[in-house]
C-alpha cells in the first residue's frame, strides 16, 4: 500500500488524487531530502570509526590479560543497556552550552575559546551526535570482537611470543586478521543500522539546526506526521527501501565468498 500511496497526493483524510510520478520527481528535487542522505553517510562513516574501530581497540586492550579487565568490559558495555531516549536526554545536558559538562571542563582548564553551542551549531551538531552513538555502541562491538579473540587458540599466541612478538604485533598481525569476518560484519551492521537511526537524532536535535542533522528517517517522519503528506512520504519510504535493498545485495555479494561469519 505504501507503494500505491506514493503515486497519489493524499493527506491521510481527504480525497486521494492520482499524480503519477510527481512525488518521485519532487523527491529528487528536494534539497533537504537529498542532503539527508549525505548526513546519513557522514553518520555511517563516523560510526565505523567511533564504534567499530574503537570497539576493536578496546577488545584488544582487555584481551591482554591485565588485571581488572572484567570491570572494564562491564563499564564499556553499560551504555548499550541504557534506553536510547535516556541516553539522548543525558547527552543533551552534557552538551548544554550554559551548564553542560563539556563546556564547564573546557572553562576549568582554560580553553574558553573552545566552548560551543554544540547542538545548536550546524558545524558541530552532527558530529556531536556521532560521538554519542560511539559512546553507546563501541561497547557492543567490543563484546563481539572480544568473544572472537577469545576463540583464538592460545598456541598461536605462545608461538608469537617465542618469536619475540610484542602485544602490538600480536594485535595487528594475529588478532585482527583472525577475526576479519567479525570486523567486516561490524562494518556492514554500521552501514545498515545507519539508515535505521531515528530516536537519537529526533530527541537531541530533531533535524536541526537548519536541517544540519536531518537524516532520512527524521525527514520522513516530519513529512508524514507533521506535514501530513502521505503520498510524498510514501515515495520517500519507497526510495529509502530501494537504497537499503541495494546496499544489502552488495553486502551479500561481498560476503558470499565467506563460508560463515563466525569462522576463523
Amino acid at each position: 500500500m505504501t507503494f500505491v500511496f506514493s503515486f497519489y497526493d493524499w493527506n491521510g483524510i481527504g480525497q486521494m488524487k492520482f499524480t503519477g510520478f510527481d512525488n518521485y520527481i519532487r523527491a529528487f528535487q528536494d534539497r533537504i531530502y537529498i542532503n539527508s542522505y549525505g548526513h546519513t553517510l557522514i553518520y555511517i562513516v563516523a560510526t565505523v570509526v567511533v564504534e567499530v574501530l574503537v570497539g576493536l581497540g578496546l577488545a584488544g586492550l582487555i584481551t591482554m590479560g591485565r588485571k581488572g579487565s572484567g570491570i572494564f568490559r562491564l563499564a564499556f558495555f553499560v551504555p548499550v543497556m541504557l534506553p536510547m531516549i535516556v541516553v539522548s536526554y543525558l547527552w543533551k545536558f552534557v552538551y548544554n552550552s550554559d551548564f553542560g559538562l563539556i563546556n564547564i571542563l573546557l572553562e576549568k582548564i582554560g580553553l574558553e575559546s573552545w566552548t560551543r553551542v554544540w547542538l545548536g551549531n550546524p558545524d558541530t551538531a552532527l558530529y556531536a551526535i556521532c560521538i554519542v552513538s560511539g559512546w553507546v555502541y563501541a561497547g557492543f562491538y567490543m563484546t563481539i570482537f572480544y568473544s572472537g579473540i577469545q576463540r583464538i587458540s592460545k598456541e598461536v599466541y605462545e608461538s608469537a611470543y617465542l618469536d619475540g612478538a610484542g602485544e602490538g604485533q600480536i594485535f595487528f598481525k594475529i588478532k585482527v586478521p583472525m577475526i576479519r569476518n567479525l570486523v567486516e560484519t561490524g562494518v556492514m551492521l554500521c552501514v545498515l543500522t545507519g539508515f535505521q537511526s531515528f530516536d537519537l537524532f529526533y530527541v537531541m536535535t530533531n533535524g536541526g539546526p537548519y536541517n544540519s542533522t536531518e537524516i532520512v528517517t527524521t525527514y520522513l517522519v516530519k513529512v508524514v506526521f507533521t506535514h501530513m503528506s502521505i503520498g510524498y512520504g510514501s515515495a520517500l519510504a519507497v526510495i529509502m527501501t530501494i537504497v537499503i535493498a541495494v546496499i544489502g545485495l552488495i553486502a551479500g555479494r561481498l560476503n558470499k565468498k565467506d563460508s560463515g561469519v563466525l569462522e576463523y
